[in-house]
């Protein structure tokens, strides 16, 4: 399906239907700067989390990726969700399934199990609790000293142990994105912008986070770049959240560390899709009670602490 109209004759629309609907757009940090332009509210899995479970809205259109809106599902089991390109998947959530992760609490029986948000409902389902970039670490140091499989992010794991000094049984995940940055990126971008500072993802390398400044969500980079006295900021995680922080803080210059750290999953909504789901009312996601309760359990768990 294609559209003749122009972004402007789009957003219009959008903003028209969107009323009709009673509708809040939910708008990941790494969405096309068009979509975070019509964003009711922009933020990192964290914060998009939390907005769904309080938004007293009917319908929430999620521009993000398919596990982001199964959250949603999970908190608003009232609410209509709407994923405009349900194409859009996330590949880590992707590495692990509900059945891997049962035989691997067979194999660890006396173990707790830490979901990183980035997963399916099924996996969310099996686990104890889950956890986001943003609280990881408060996540795991809230548990008592039984084992812990952390899953699916190998390298958000290495992070947490490391602050931690805990060990972690942990899934071989990645995001595909992230480990394309290097700690040359970092290193030499911090040469060609002399007293600058490197922010990067808890999702890089070890040896990418080895040569940051700062080792943040991008909850936490926003918060950062607000407050910050430095004025040339390198920052280590997908690309297109450069636009939100250029937007909001047009003084200071940011520097994208490698052209590809790039998630070409976040880039498949476009504004024509957000319209056609609010016309349509779909691609609708829905979290079967039978999985949803047990998974939300989880998320319960992980916003207590929060």
């Amino acid at each position: 399906m294609k559209s003749d109209m122009n972004n402007g004759d789009v957003v219009y629309e959008i903003d028209k239907l969107k009323k009709k609907r009673k509708a809040i757009i939910l708008v990941h940090n790494y969405q096309r700067p068009e979509i975070q332009d019509i964003a009711d509210f922009i933020g990192d899995s964290l914060e998009l989390s939390r907005k769904a479970s309080l938004t007293d809205a009917e319908v929430i259109v999620f521009c993000g990726v398919h596990f982001m809106a199964e959250t949603a599902s999970i908190l608003c089991p009232d609410k209509t969700v709407l994923l405009p390109e349900i194409n859009a998947g996330c590949p880590m959530a992707n590495m692990i399934t509900a059945q891997q992760l049962i035989q691997k609490k067979q194999e660890v029986p006396d173990a707790q199990v830490v979901c990183y948000i980035n997963s399916s409902a099924e996996v969310k389902a099996e686990s104890d609790i889950c956890c986001t970039s943003a609280n990881a670490v408060s996540v795991v140091k809230s548990l008592d000293k039984r084992k812990i499989i952390f899953i699916p992010d190998q390298y958000l794991g290495r992070y947490v142990a490391a602050k931690l000094k805990r060990e972690l049984i942990l899934w071989p995940g990645y995001c595909p994105t992230h480990v394309k940055i290097s700690p040359e990126d970092i290193l030499d971008k911090k040469q060609e912008y002399p007293g600058s500072v490197a922010v990067v993802h808890p999702e890089c390398r070890p040896e990418v986070t080895a040569v940051a400044d700062e080792v943040l969500s991008t909850g936490g980079m926003v918060r950062f770049a607000r407050e910050t006295k430095f004025n040339d900021i390198i920052i280590g995680t997908e690309r297109e959240i450069v636009y939100r922080l250029k937007k909001e803080n047009p003084r200071k210059n940011f520097i994208h560390a490698s052209k590809y750290a790039i998630c070409p999953n976040m880039k498949k909504i476009r504004l024509e899709h957000v319209l056609w789901a609010l016309e349509g009312m779909k691609p609708e996601v829905k979290v079967p009670d039978d999985i949803r309760i047990r998974a939300k359990a989880a998320v319960d768990k992980m916003l207590a602490i929060n």
